[in-house]
């Protein structure tokens, strides 16, 4: 075949712009979700009785990066969901995009919040309980800016470079900058190290198990499946036979899906920080929670007082202030090294909020000067159990450490919670991103890791095993990335087919998710002290 033929012939070669019909449904779908949000965030912030304009100007602004960082991380991430069907002509480049870009969006909408959370957690703890402060706002700016500079960067280049990578990276950049930038004597804390080794871990085997996974099925497709049509590449433009195309267009699917389901979280986090920061008295609690919950939860609350001082003996604990024992779980909560006095100070505030919640009835009720330390006492208490569970540095059996469970269950509902016009304005985000600068990345996927072009079989296997590893990682709770998944399946099935890797190529993504930590590093912390001039 002449060079002009395999031009023509070329997955990307005269890809159509999309019909009239298609772009105005899509043109109503993208305004009435707008809208929504409009309309759903005036609402919400109409009941707030701030009357200071610079609250709403520094929310417009944060709101606008995060979002910018979720259309960033659609365009750069999910090109890779859609890489294996176009360059399989499962499905034309446009169709694809907007395939992917809904599911992305369905995705994001079905998503729990657990990764949301997660990733807040690697903040420092004094950071997330003055986030409306001016080194609150330095933090949101700083990791939000320096993740969308290094995705602009690699993307530009064509490397699929990892979003969650990034973050996380521009996350720990702000922990540390922010114990360096301490005062002598202060109380600070950097990274939560035992959470970022755990997320590491899943950033890091992801993609060896990706590798390792697909290269494996392929292999067994091939023991087990004997039609040979599988396992060719594509000729022409003709579409695969369709069982195979439906194979394919489902594990795009379920790619996309699971790619909005948890890279989708990490903006979702990011806008309620910005939210709780900006507009406590509105964000700050879970106000549709609903009063028979709240009763239930102070219940809950005695039961907990009740496990907590059989473990004190006999012995009553001195009395101490309400702000000395808020000191001493936050000091836990930061330091993790747990104190005889840490159980005392927890029993005080459990009974601190639970007199709260009885008295007020529903968070609607609570004086607007009191909502940020409600907050804040029931963050600290829900992470100190947190710990207080993972460490036991207390004998607990299984039947208290249920009533443990249940209870920070109760404080995690009232406070890390996500309303769904913000779903709808990330999954917007994500949806737009992901049909705009698709094509760098799907070329480098499609034509630049292995030495042929893609099979059907090696598609399939990627994308299956892709979709499958996201998804896990998100009933889990934990953040892995699209990128390094599906691009370690597609080398993985390329070296199992025997059809020889680009080393160039593999060694510039090697190259680019080895940077991308200290190089998001180095730049979160970089903007946090620059911004912490600014606010």
């Amino acid at each position: 075949m002449n060079q002009n033929v395999a031009a023509a012939h070329h997955p990307l070669a005269n890809v159509p712009s999309m019909g009239k019909l298609p772009l105005l449904v899509f043109g109503g779908v993208v305004i009435a979700a707008l809208a929504y949000i409009a309309v759903s965030l005036t609402a919400d912030l109409a009941t707030t009785r701030d009357t200071s304009w610079l609250p709403f100007v520094l929310l417009g602004i944060a709101l606008l990066i995060a979002l910018g960082f979720e259309f960033v991380n659609g365009f750069h991430d999910t090109a890779n969901a859609v890489a294996t069907a176009i360059y399989t002509h499962s499905l034309a480049p446009n169709t694809a995009v907007v395939w992917s870009g809904i599911w992305n969006f369905l995705g994001v909408m079905a998503s729990s919040g657990a990764v949301a959370y997660g990733i807040i957690s690697l903040l420092p703890v004094e950071l997330i309980l003055q986030v409306g402060s001016g080194a609150g706002f330095a933090m949101v700016f700083a990791l939000l800016v320096a993740a969308i500079i290094w995705n602009l960067g690699t993307w530009y280049m064509g490397l699929p470079a990892s979003s969650s990578h990034t973050l996380i990276g521009s996350i720990i950049g702000v922990g540390l900058a922010n114990q360096l930038l301490a005062t002598s004597g202060t109380a600070t804390s950097g990274v939560d190290w035992n959470q970022a080794l755990n997320i590491g871990k899943s950033l890091l085997f992801s993609p060896i198990i990706g590798f390792a996974a697909a290269a494996m099925l392929l292999v067994t497709l091939k023991i087990l499946v004997k039609n040979p049509a599988l396992f060719k590449a594509p000729q022409g433009k003709k579409p695969p036979p369709l069982w195979i195309r439906s194979i394919l267009i489902l594990t795009c699917t379920g790619v996309s899906f699971a790619h909005g389901s948890n890279d989708g979280q990490k903006g979702m986090g990011l806008i309620m920080l910005i939210l709780i920061g900006t507009v406590p008295t509105v964000y700050a609690l879970n106000r549709a929670m609903e009063p028979g919950r709240i009763q239930a939860f102070s219940g809950d609350g005695q039961a907990v007082v009740q496990v907590l001082s059989s473990r004190l003996g006999a012995q009553p604990p001195a009395a101490i202030s309400d702000e000395e024992a808020r000191a001493r779980v936050a000091a836990y909560v930061r330091s993790r090294t747990f104190e005889p006095a840490t159980v005392p100070a927890l029993i005080q505030m459990v009974h601190a909020i639970d007199s709260q919640a009885a008295s007020y009835k529903t968070f609607a009720n609570i004086p607007t000067e009191k909502v940020s330390n409600v907050r804040n006492d029931m963050y600290l208490v829900s992470e100190a159990f947190r710990y207080l569970l993972k460490q036991k540095p207390i004998a607990m059996n299984g039947d208290e450490e249920k009533v443990i469970k249940t209870y920070r269950s109760g404080l995690d509902h009232a406070t890390k919670f996500i309303p769904i016009w913000v779903k709808v304005a990330v999954a917007l985000a994500l949806g737009l991103g992901t049909m705009v600068g698709w094509k760098r990345i799907v070329v480098t996927v499609g034509e630049k890791i292995g030495k042929s072009h893609l099979t059907y079989g090696q598609g399939a296997t990627a994308e299956l095993v892709a979709m499958t590893t996201i998804g896990a990682a998100d009933l889990l709770g934990l953040p892995v990335s699209t990128t390094q998944v599906l691009s370690s399946g597609v080398a993985g099935t390329m070296a199992a087919n025997g059809s020889g890797l680009q080393w160039a190529t593999v060694r510039n993504l090697l190259l680019a998710w080895v940077l991308t930590l200290p190089a998001s590093i180095l730049l979160s912390g970089c903007l946090f002290w620059l911004f912490r001039f600014v606010f």
